[in-house]
């Protein structure tokens, strides 16, 4: 058992998971804001790099940290401390809005799994791209050094922006809702994501038929393009509990509007297969389901992307990714990029390491079995 492992065991879980979740990433901000702070978190945890063309710029690495986890923009570069090669801040919306009652975060550890029902709590487009624009021009001050960090070992992560609708909003002003939250971020960020899939905003997931998508990608790309001047790449963010036919269907329409690329996937609501006891899942309650019971969908869902998406468009794998092996499995089926968020949780600071180290040696070993093989 790892020093993390013990401590997660014995003492943050014990603490409710939102106050977990605020406290250790405070203390990760707080000691990579001192002097060379930066520098001693990546010495301490940052794995090799593994550049990845895409999305129309370099990726230090392929595995990133999903939407959910740094919400407002606070953490960036910390994080990229880690080793994280890109952060999806948000998800964001239009207005601030503090999310559903609490509590509303729960660790289900028999399945290594996270239920969340957050409710897409943030500060608002308004304030996230305030602490975007101050980045941009500290990154700006500091361009001989060109990852724009002081301090800091090696390049930045890349980030993209996770868009939502406001709970307030009603229905038929949703495409005005992403569009304005779209105009504030876009000059800051590498790319873009519209999250129709949280299954904790009511409604939302509605806008993932195909004649509700169209015409609010196409509107948040223009409103984009036009914020930015510059086109910034597109995805949409999908669930795993659409069916196979309205999976085919989006990537269809991905395909016919150009898009950049898609996310996939979200929490799933379903709790089938589950070992918790099932008065610990029901003590969880109504949510997203995020970790290791996602493996097999997410897997699934990739695979049946890669072969209806063109050999261009970006696919950014994210559910049950616990190790190097899974991020490997999702790579050679054809994702471009990785995304975690749970493993974090459970792994501690180090994850990111292990899992870069690994994905290293694999690679190696491949190219060195390759050139025997020659």
């Amino acid at each position: 058992m790892s020093a993390y492992e013990w401590v997660f065991r014995h003492v943050l879980q014990r603490v409710d998971a939102e106050r977990a979740h605020r406290i250790s990433f405070t203390a990760l901000r707080a000691i990579t804001g001192l002097p060379g702070g930066t520098a001693l978190v990546q010495r301490l945890c940052r794995g090799p790099d593994r550049p990845v063309a895409a999305l129309g710029v370099t990726f230090p690495n392929p595995l990133g940290l999903a939407a959910g986890f740094d919400k407002d923009a606070k953490g960036i570069d910390a994080l990229g401390a880690l080793g994280f090669g890109f952060v999806e801040v948000g998800t964001v919306t239009a207005r601030p809005q503090p999310g559903n009652p609490r509590p509303r975060l729960f660790r289900l550890p028999d399945d290594r799994a996270i239920v969340n029902r957050m409710g897409f709590n943030n500060d608002g487009a308004e304030a996230v791209a305030g602490r975007l624009g101050r980045r941009s021009q500290r990154r700006a001050d500091h361009r001989g050094r060109w990852w724009g960090v002081r301090g800091s070992q090696g390049p930045s992560p890349r980030v993209g922006v996770n868009l939502g609708r406001s709970k307030a909003t009603p229905d038929d002003a949703a495409i005005d809702d992403y569009v304005s939250s779209a105009r504030l971020v876009a000059p800051y960020a590498d790319y873009l994501v519209v999250n129709v899939s949280s299954p904790n905003t009511p409604g939302l997931r509605e806008l993932q038929a195909v004649e509700s998508l169209r015409p609010l990608l196409t509107a948040v790309r223009d409103a984009a393009r036009g914020a930015a001047g510059r086109p910034v790449p597109l995805l949409v963010k999908i669930a795993p509990d659409l069916s196979d036919d309205e999976i085919v269907a989006i990537a269809v329409l991905a395909t016919e509007l150009r898009l950049d690329g898609i996310v996939a996937t979200n929490t799933t609501v379903s709790r089938d297969g589950l070992r918790s006891s099932q008065q610990d899942v029901a003590a969880a309650g109504a949510g997203g389901l995020s970790g290791a019971p996602l493996r097999d969908r997410s897997v699934a869902v990739l695979a049946l992307l890669r072969r209806h998406l063109d050999d261009g468009t970006v696919i950014i794998s994210v559910g049950g990714i616990e190790s190097a092996a899974d991020a490997q499995e999702r790579l050679d089926a054809g994702a471009t990029l990785v995304q975690a968020y749970t493993a974090l949780v459970y792994g501690g600071p180090f994850w990111p390491r292990r899992v870069l180290r690994e994905l290293n040696r694999r690679t190696s070993s491949s190219a060195q079995a390759g050139r025997r093989g020659r």
